[in-house]
């Protein structure tokens, strides 16, 4: 193992001991994560926190053969630290951004995550920290369902059902930047305003406006495409406005009653990653923070999250003593 010389033996996470809610989240000091032949240790600056991370904490995906303890957060920014022998491409210190999902040595709400090389990458400069933390997860799913589900192309209407979500506000900036006009629907209307602010074409509040309405008056012949982020009642209108030949494709976890709908994942490797990067770096993406915790208020950014009605990405910390910072309310 290749290391920077200031690695210690223990690191302090964040960490649960057994599924439940965010009052299962606490302080601990536990080893550092050992490395195999293609992993890479990365000294977190910044996790994002979303949706998936409480779902896993609260045991929706448990395997039966989960340990504990656990440390969550699946996205986060960081720079390396030390290499597994079998690392090429990389050097110690490169600031880099990953994807958690699926390494089972834990997640980035800690001081050092473990994780396979391949599912790092260098962040562009464009960005910051902040940010790069908040994009793995939400920008790999977007592309995924914009480039490689969608199949977006110029001149096409696309409408982002619950696009007021950390992935929802990537995808629409990605399909505006692949040339589409967008129709954006959110709940309520601060979702509207900040859906408008993003550039969307239409932002459609789905609590009070007539969402076939509307997006049939910007594309009265039927919408090309659908990227559905969340169900209910308002996404059979959206699959009203569509075209016959219209296809729609789904993050896997949403619920779509479609047959013909394409589900996706956003898939962390070399190649993805690069792709991410280019179009941040390109497009000028906008990535929202909407609130801002020190990683042992990890709990409280869980809590945060299930209240709902935040627009952006919370992300913890790792060295912040605040408790926390909301900036997009």
């Amino acid at each position: 193992m290749r290391s920077d010389g200031a690695v210690p033996d223990t690191m302090q996470a964040m960490v649960i001991d057994a599924f439940g809610g965010p009052e299962r989240l606490t302080v601990r000091e536990i080893p550092i994560p050992s490395l195999d032949d293609e992993d890479v240790l990365v000294r977190v600056d910044t996790a994002g926190v979303g949706v998936w991370d409480a779902k896993a904490r609260a045991g929706e995906w448990a395997t039966g053969h989960d340990s504990f303890p656990m440390v969550l957060g699946a996205e986060g920014s960081g720079t390396i630290a030390a290499l597994g022998p079998g690392v090429q491409g990389f050097s110690l210190g490169d600031a880099v951004y990953g994807y958690a999902y699926g390494d089972t040595k834990g997640g980035f709400y800690a001081e050092y995550v473990a994780l396979a090389a391949a599912h790092v990458a260098p962040f562009p400069t464009s960005i910051d920290f902040r940010e790069a933390g908040a994009a793995p997860v939400s920008g790999l799913t977007a592309l995924a369902g914009i480039d490689d589900a969608l199949a977006v192309r110029p001149g096409q209407t696309v409408l982002v059902h619950g696009a007021s979500g950390s992935v929802g506000t990537f995808a629409v900036q990605f399909a505006k930047h692949r040339g589409a006009r967008v129709i954006a629907t959110g709940k309520g209307r601060e979702a509207r305003e900040y859906l408008r602010g993003l550039g969307v074409d239409e932002a459609i509040d789905t609590e009070n406006d007539d969402l076939l309405a509307l997006a049939r008056a910007v594309a009265p012949h039927g919408v090309d495409a659908l990227l559905a982020l969340a169900g209910g009642a308002g996404l059979d209108r959206a699959i009203a406005s569509l075209r016959a030949d219209a296809t729609t494709a789904y993050p896997n976890g949403v619920d779509v009653p479609s047959a013909k709908a394409i589900a996706f994942d956003g898939v962390p490797n070399p190649a993805t990653f690069a792709r991410l990067s280019a179009m941040l770096d390109s497009a000028s993406i906008v990535i929202p923070i909407g609130a801002t915790y020190g990683l042992t208020a990890a709990d409280e950014a869980h809590r945060r999250l299930e209240r709902g009605h935040l627009f952006g990405k919370i992300i913890l910390i790792v060295d912040a003593t605040e408790d926390v910072v909301e900036k997009v309310a």
